[in-house]
């Protein structure tokens, strides 16, 4: 569907202060709403943040490296190899990050696993800090790690969906050693101002580590500026990757103050064996070095290479775009279901002022009293047993926004 106007003048509206004519030429014609980057969907697609759709561009890219993958000589040059250094290069830019900071992972709890892992816990002892907006796959982690002795704190949410900086303050102290939050949370969307959550940590000497999973790609990141020491996220969500593929961020400055937790092939930047037939001789089976970077501590094993392949298209797409651009298109958006779901009476869990891509309502029973009215109108959003959420992408307009309020009940049950 087209745009509407009032989606026009209020994206115009939420722009930073640049001529109208730019707005009109740069933003709406060219770039966004992106429809015409991703397939016909046959619904009214608002769950982005669950899993973003693949673009046509990434599918285009897909289908030649299949046909790489047959070897029928078709693409003589090509190499994923290339597409690696491409792709970290690529990431760095959109989170503020060097390439020699970042390596790839399987997933976010991989990344957030092996910095737990680097930091000796639970052996190492001390306090732990985190919060209720966290991943709430990481509960579960944290969970064990106070089961197994560590002195684990989780900070409650506020009223507003908010997480509490005073009370982030009073929780850390000398015996901390981690301090571990989502930058934009998935569940409700909620933006901690990450370089303030730092300095708190930093100032009694403790670590801290972010989930950026909703961040990378939907809001404007500097992990260098936040002064953050360690950062992880797959690519299925707001990068438009797929699943198996992530990234390990570990700031330059502590990488050699942790240990490495575990040993790879892909840490090495130097091999060379001494025991087969024409080998030099030398001490041991073999010879060999580790990178002195992130992926020379902290590089697995074999690289998805779907998923280079899917990324190098899709965050080269994210860059033209450019992050900031994006966040101010989808504002009016957010402000429009911000303002009538408060209206008709639904409990925010998003704080009003969220910049972020998704905003989320406590709704009892939501999932009864939501899911077969959305299945029948094709309308697909987060819908959690007590909650939903809405997620707004690049494809989105405010079409799509009208269409959820139409299906949603006027009042909550």
């Amino acid at each position: 569907m087209n745009l509407t106007r009032r989606a026009v003048l209020a994206g115009a509206a939420a722009l930073p202060a640049i001529s109208k004519v730019a707005v009109a030429e740069t933003v709406a014609p060219a770039m966004l709403p992106a429809k015409s980057a991703f397939a016909r969907m046959p619904m009214t697609y608002l769950d982005s943040g669950s899993t973003h759709p693949m673009s046509l561009g990434a599918k285009a890219a897909l289908e030649e490296y299949l046909r790489y993958k047959t070897q029928d000589g078709s693409l003589p040059g090509y190499s994923v190899s290339a597409m690696e250094k491409a792709v970290l290069a690529s990431f760095g830019r959109l989170i503020g990050a060097q390439p020699e900071e970042l390596c790839f992972v399987q997933s976010t709890t991989m990344g957030e696993n092996l910095v737990l892992q680097a930091l000796g816990f639970p052996q190492a002892g001390g306090r732990i800090v985190t919060d209720v907006l966290h991943f709430f796959g990481s509960f579960y982690t944290y969970g064990e790690l106070g089961k197994a002795g560590m002195d684990v704190v989780t900070l409650p949410m506020t009223s507003e969906g908010r997480i509490d900086m005073a009370e982030l303050e009073k929780a850390v102290d000398d015996r901390t050693r981690l301090v571990s939050v989502s930058l934009v949370s998935t569940i409700n969307g909620f933006q901690h101002d990450l370089k303030r959550v730092c300095d708190i940590a930093h100032a009694h000497g403790a670590y801290v580590y972010a989930d950026i999973v909703h961040a990378a790609g939907t809001v404007p990141t500097d992990l260098r500026a936040s002064g953050v020491d360690f950062a992880a996220c797959s690519s299925y969500k707001w990068l438009m990757g797929d699943f198996g593929l992530g990234f390990l961020y570990v700031r330059r400055e502590v990488q050699d103050k942790i240990r490495r937790p575990w040993w790879g092939y892909h840490q090495l930047a130097s091999f060379r064996t001494h025991v087969f037939p024409f080998d030099e001789p030398g001490p041991g089976v073999a010879s060999y070095s580790s990178s002195p970077d992130t992926a020379g501590r902290f590089a697995m094993g074999t690289t998805s290479w779907t998923g280079v392949v899917h990324l190098n298209h899709s965050l080269s797409w994210l860059e033209k775009v450019g992050i900031a651009q994006i966040q101010a298109w989808r504002q009016p958006m957010i402000d429009t279901l911000q303002k009538e779901l408060r209206a008709r009476g639904y409990q925010p869990m998003t704080p009003l002022d969220s910049k972020t891509s998704m905003v989320a309502f406590a709704l009892k029973d939501a999932r009864t009293k939501l899911a077969d009215k959305l299945k029948e109108a094709n309308v697909r959003i987060t819908v959690s047993q007590n909650r939903f959420r809405v997620s707004v992408a690049v494809f989105n307009d405010m079409n799509d926004i009208d269409r959820l309020l139409e299906v949603l009940p006027k009042k909550p049950a």
